[in-house]
């Protein structure tokens, strides 16, 4: 009988390619996942690892154990679903966020399961969209508040549902009193942008080079408030989304971009933790956290 905590390991291979990289993710060191493996292997009577270079690579036969290692973890996550329900706050529901989320939506959210569900133990952590959602098919969190910009949609994962919460309008952000009207009038400014590879970065640079100019991005930062700082201090201009201000005065002016755009802001969950009560209690309650004017906007 195979045992469950080794084909987790397993699959975490899989997902993550590389024995450090699934160290790190759980607090092992690599010589006890390397260990582990090897146990696996014994159980499994065929090689599942093979050595490719200083890393490893999965066997055919470890690519057909890791497919069964994942439905194993989905029936594993159910059966927990069910103890949950006889028993309330039996685990605690881990939440990724990304920073206007934490900023906006989370201290709303938090407030309203300290008085609907004071037993239930809620872990958050910041990141990234694309690294939550990664972290959500590993199983590492429970919960991931993401995004997606309007023309570039993010790839579905089998295993995956989402929940749109809303929408989020995005404008160009300048400094106040700066005497900039449109896009265009900011083509020889200096801009801050999230890292290369986001989607809001790509976003961002689309826009303006559909208003007919290249950005000159001399800041790269993923802190949006940083950003929002830098635009304040009249050292850069940006494109930020109104959840970043909370509802909060803007410390800077803003100008809106073509055609109004705004992001989508959805939950995803794995289909197998449906059953989890505590994740429905958190769902409830950023489904209420979410500000209302912008989730009747997505209605």
């Amino acid at each position: 009988m195979f045992e469950l905590r080794r084909l987790r390991l397993l699959h975490e291979l899989a997902l993550r390619g590389t024995l450090a990289a699934v160290a790190e993710a759980l607090s092992y060191s690599p010589s006890t996942i390397s260990q582990q493996l090897a146990q696996l292997e014994k159980e499994a009577g065929v090689p599942l690892l093979a050595p490719e270079g200083r890393r490893v690579r999965l066997t055919e036969h470890g690519q057909v154990l890791a497919a069964h290692a994942a439905r194993a973890l989905d029936q594993d996550e159910r059966a927990r679903g069910e103890l949950e329900s006889l028993h309330p706050g039996l685990a605690p529901v881990r939440v990724a966020v990304m920073q206007t989320a934490a900023l906006a939506v989370a201290p709303v959210a938090l407030a309203l399961l300290a008085e609907r569900a004071p037993y239930l133990r809620v872990e958050l952590v910041e990141l990234p969209p694309e690294r939550g959602l990664f972290e959500l098919a590993a199983r590492s969190v429970d919960l991931v508040i993401a995004e997606q910009y309007p023309g570039h949609t993010r790839p579905h994962t089998a295993g995956i549902e989402r929940e749109i919460l809303g929408i989020d309008p995005i404008r160009v952000a300048i400094p106040a009193g700066d005497a900039a009207r449109s896009l265009h009038d900011l083509r020889a400014r200096a801009w801050v942008m999230e890292p290369a590879g986001t989607a809001a970065r790509l976003w961002a640079v689309q826009q303006c080079r559909a208003s007919g100019f290249e950005p000159d991005v001399r800041f790269e930062l993923a802190d949006l408030s940083a950003h929002a700082r830098l635009i304040a201090a009249g050292q850069a201009v940006g494109v930020l989304p109104d959840l970043l201000w909370g509802g909060d005065p803007t410390p800077v002016a803003v100008l809106d971009l073509p055609g109004r755009p705004a992001r989508e802001i959805f939950l995803a969950q794995r289909t197998s933790s449906q059953g989890r009560a505590g994740i429905a209690e958190v769902r409830s309650a950023l489904r209420d956290a979410f500000p209302t004017t912008r989730r009747d906007a997505a209605g």
